[in-house]
């Protein structure tokens, strides 16, 4: 058992690892941008992280990890990391992109203090039909819609914070309490 954890493990973390090479910062923010209500969040937010590509996998116990950005005002000003355990009923590997709007400074300073972590009641928006059953940073359920170009969503900030997600490959199924852990290092 410990060796298919370790394998899908690995194997979600080198899919995360080689998409994040083909796919870029740019690429990843005009995703968000031309995707339903994420588009709205660049005009009046204060900043935002985002991520090219999170891997993810599991078996019972499972993980996630990416690299990502962060911008204030439109502006790079440092690099964060995104790492996530879990445990409870899932199955299978994914990649996705995601991007944390910070609604003001107080909830940008808050994530940029070095480490950061959702609680339980956060959730993600999932932003294509292909989402899933379960697209949360906290391991909460989110509804889907019809698109990356026409998505309906029903995105709003929680604590200062709204995170989309757009599913880039994989099946998962799961039904598990996770959260996600961020450190943040700023632009030297």
């Amino acid at each position: 058992m410990r060796r298919v954890l370790y394998g899908l493990l690995s194997s979600a973390l080198l899919l995360a690892g080689a998409a994040s090479w083909a796919d870029d910062y740019t690429d990843t923010e005009a995703l968000f941008r031309n995707a339903g209500e994420s588009r709205a969040f660049f005009q009046n937010c204060y900043g935002y992280a985002v991520f090219p590509t999170i891997g993810k996998g599991g078996f019972v116990v499972g993980g996630a990890h990416g690299n990502g950005r962060v911008y204030a005002h439109g502006k790079y000003v440092g690099d964060t990391s995104m790492t996530q355990l879990s445990v409870g009923l899932q199955a299978g590997g994914q990649a996705y992109s995601q991007i944390v709007f910070f609604e003001d400074q107080r909830s940008f300073a808050d994530f940029t203090k070095g480490d950061f972590e959702f609680g339980a009641d956060a959730n993600a928006v999932a932003i294509t039909a292909a989402a899933g059953a379960s697209a949360g940073t906290a391991g909460a359920s989110s509804g889907a819609s019809g698109g990356m170009k026409d998505a309906t969503t029903a995105g709003r900030y929680y604590k200062g914070m709204a995170v989309f997600t757009i599913v880039k490959g994989g099946a998962m199924f799961q039904a598990t309490v996770a959260g996600q852990k961020f450190k943040y290092t700023p632009r030297g």
